[in-house]
């Protein structure tokens, strides 16, 4: 799932519909780091590391837009996940002033899909709330905009 939604914001990349990538995921610790293992994968695909950005904070749906608001100061955002998460996402975005548009990424069906589908609806019910009341996320920081060089990221 991950590689399909990494395909196809490369895709939207060489596509010129974007120009900076925002890598966002977990890194809360030192031995699980989803957000290096995205941005190497895009370099290997030859997306110039410094068009990469990392949200090595990025622990939830809610936690990752706010950042790319907050963080990176995005204004505008292509969401890429599976359809499932889509709507949720671009929710979440609206309710926190974000122009926010979406792509899915399901070029084929995936194992556990009920499974997810129930877990959405307990994260649609958490985040609905989480848009009322719009709390800070785990972490917050510098201000890194995406305007400028990703490699900044880097750890």
């Amino acid at each position: 799932m991950l590689e399909d939604r990494l395909l196809e914001g490369i895709n939207l990349y060489n596509n010129n519909v974007s120009d900076k990538l925002i890598m966002s995921g977990d890194h809360g610790k030192k031995d699980h780091d989803e957000v290096n293992i995205m941005k190497n994968y895009a370099i290997e695909k030859g997306i110039p590391s410094e068009n990469i950005f990392m949200d090595h904070a990025g622990f939830s749906t809610y936690e990752s837009i706010y950042r790319a608001k907050s963080i990176f100061n995005a204004k505008k955002v292509i969401i890429v996940t599976q359809n499932y998460h889509l709507y949720r996402a671009l929710y979440i975005a609206n309710k926190l002033g974000l122009e926010a548009y979406g792509v899915g990424s399901d070029p084929r069906p995936y194992e556990g899909a009920a499974l997810r589908e129930i877990r959405e609806i307990f994260a649609r019910n958490k985040d609905f709330f989480k848009c009322i009341i719009k709390p800070k996320p785990t972490y917050l920081g510098d201000t890194i905009p995406v305007s400028g060089n990703g490699d900044i990221t880097n750890d």
